[in-house]
């Protein structure tokens, strides 16, 4: 399988079905930051933490694929005449989403509460995290976008939101495993 094709070489790309649209396309965008989102979690996987969240990273990473093919699928086309789904991959559901809302209250218990917004950094795995994070929202606001104009299945975008979330608890807990101090955003009176 050659990875050139040549058939973008004018701004466009086939989303699976084989609907071409221009490179710039909503759609693409939004598959395209999910994309980027889960090349960010392989840099954070590839850290020196814990491996019970290496594990889950790599999960969430599967889950990731599923989430961009079900963006990359014109819905004009997800189903085939025979009426059979022209993606052969599961859904999201919402077992996933309930399993990174047990992830992040599990990491919530050994982490002091939260009296202030936190300024991302303190240790450069942190860091990762927190640039996963904001990718993360970038997907999410794309996806949103999307659905607003071809809704699609609303688990994906449900697990999105909830991902940001587990990674905002997951930098906190980095910051607490690796013992990195966690700033506290206090907004400064001009004098």
């Amino acid at each position: 399988m050659k990875i050139y094709t040549k058939t973008g070489d004018k701004g466009t790309t086939a989303l699976f079905g084989g609907t071409r649209v221009p490179k710039h396309h909503i759609r693409i965008d939004s598959y395209g930051t999910v994309d980027e989102l889960n090349s960010h979690l392989g840099l954070l996987r590839d850290q020196d933490i814990n491996q019970h969240y290496k594990e889950v990273l790599m999960d969430i990473q599967d889950k990731l694929f599923t989430v961009g093919a079900i963006l990359a699928t014109d819905p004009d086309k997800a189903v085939l005449k025979s009426g059979k789904e022209r993606l052969n991959i599961p859904k999201i559901s919402e077992t996933h989403i309930s399993k990174l809302e047990h992830e992040m209250d599990a990491m919530n218990e050994a982490l002091p509460p939260m009296t202030h917004f936190v300024l991302p950094g303190g240790h450069q795995t942190v860091s990762f995290c927190h640039i996963a994070r904001c990718v993360c929202r970038r997907a999410e606001r794309l996806a949103s976008e999307l659905n607003d104009m071809e809704p699609f299945q609303p688990e994906s975008l449900k697990y999105l939101n909830r991902l940001s979330d587990y990674l905002f608890v997951l930098a906190r807990k980095l910051s607490y495993d690796l013992q990195a101090e966690e700033i506290k955003w206090i907004p400064q009176k001009e004098s």
